[in-house]
């Protein structure tokens, strides 16, 4: 394959030649090749009627790319509508009824993460919470609370409020030497630069196709390490996690012995044309470049907070950050509708601006944001110190 230039890359994405795109934590923007793989599942579907032996093929094909993306094997991935389904299936799978019943999670999770396992404690299952201090989550407070009780720790990579990034190996090490599973939650992280499952020694991951991976909202990807697959029994299941879903068997559960037996129903067939365009798209431009992009524009728009005095909710040591900047509002959302009306697409959570970048953004799209934001600088709140 071709790799591009992030110039060349840049211009497979119309959006950035009207507007100054910088919302990728929420949905990536929209490239030609996302939209012409969904146009020819339209032109399949019309031409075809029901081809369902290749759309399942993409599928697979699919599932083959996104392993490769993060180290794993294919056989230990799950293609699925949605990362709140692979939560479920891991946990529906657990048993919270021994010794080990204890979910320690930080506050930093995703309200979805969060609320599947809080949802187990009617199955038995004790929740501990491990609290940020001074805006950090640290591995030595979720060591104060990971002891021989607890089964599983879901952490998120990158937290969705304030771009905080866990140290996710040394978590993973603590949790090994306890006995506990990691689950990841990788959605705030996946495609901005390269990830291995087998190097950070997870358990468990899922991320999906809409943020950073460049792909539409409804597929997601769920790993689950080799050796733990036919250990775990989902009670969360549908015919697409039977060993052949097209026997049509229902008189048994045939499980399939691949991550697949945590799939459900039929799969999003547009949705998975669109977000293989989307892995080959970054595929061409390199995860390591898209890596090097963000982390510049990242750094450069915090130096900018600093200078002008205003508060940065993200943190400012670059291994503890991750790609979204947050910077601290009077009213996020009010300015959020503001810089809209600049150009500038953002997003707000809580009273923090959201600022993130993707490979495709350019030294351009930080000045413009930078001269929205002085534009708008009454909506900022500022720091006591003013750092020159």
């Amino acid at each position: 394959m071709v790799q591009l230039t992030t110039s060349e890359f840049r211009s497979h994405f119309p959006l950035l030649t009207q507007r100054t795109y910088v919302n990728s934590c929420s949905q990536g923007a929209l490239s030609t090749d996302v939209r012409a793989a969904m146009q020819q599942f339209l032109d399949s579907w019309n031409r075809e009627g029901s081809p369902w032996e290749a759309w399942v093929g993409e599928v697979e094909r699919l599932r083959s790319t996104f392993a490769a993306l993060i180290g794993a094997d294919a056989d230990e991935v799950a293609v699925l509508p949605s990362a709140s389904i692979g939560i479920n299936a891991i946990a529906s799978a657990l048993m919270f009824n021994g010794p080990r019943r204890q979910v320690v999670m930080g506050r930093f999770e995703f309200p979805t993460m969060a609320q599947i396992w809080l949802a187990q404690r009617q199955r038995g299952a004790e929740i501990l919470w491990v609290e940020p201090e001074n805006g950090l989550l640290s591995v030595e407070a979720y060591a104060r609370r990971i002891d021989e009780r607890t089964l599983i720790v879901p952490a998120t990579h990158v937290c969705f409020r304030n771009g905080h990034r866990t140290n996710i190996a040394a978590l993973a090490a603590l949790c090994q030497r306890q006995g506990a599973y990691l689950f990841l939650d990788d959605f705030q992280n996946t495609g901005t630069g390269p990830v291995d499952v087998r190097s950070l020694g997870i358990d468990f991951m899922v991320t999906g196709a809409l943020k950073y991976l460049l792909g539409p909202s409804g597929v997601a990807f769920l790993y689950v390490r080799r050796d733990l697959i036919d250990r775990l029994v989902p009670t969360m299941t549908g015919w697409f996690g039977r060993l052949d879903p097209f026997a049509f068997n229902v008189d048994e559960l045939d499980w399939s012995p691949a991550a697949r037996r945590f799939e459900s129903g039929t799969p999003m067939i547009p949705n998975v044309y669109g977000a293989q365009a989307g892995l080959k798209l970054l595929d061409a431009v390199g995860v390591e470049t898209v890596e090097c992009e963000v982390t510049s524009l990242t750094a450069r728009l915090i130096a900018w907070a600093d200078d002008a005095g205003v508060e940065v909710i993200t943190p400012s040591e670059p291994t503890r950050r991750g790609p979204l900047v947050v910077l601290r509002s009077v009213d996020a959302a009010t300015l959020v509708s503001r810089l809209a009306a600049r150009g500038v697409i953002a997003s707000s959570r809580d009273d923090g601006i959201r600022i993130s970048f993707h490979g495709y953004n350019s030294q351009e799209d930080l000045d413009s944001v930078i001269a929205s934001l002085e534009a708008e600088s009454a909506m900022l709140k500022r720091s006591r110190v003013v750092r020159r």
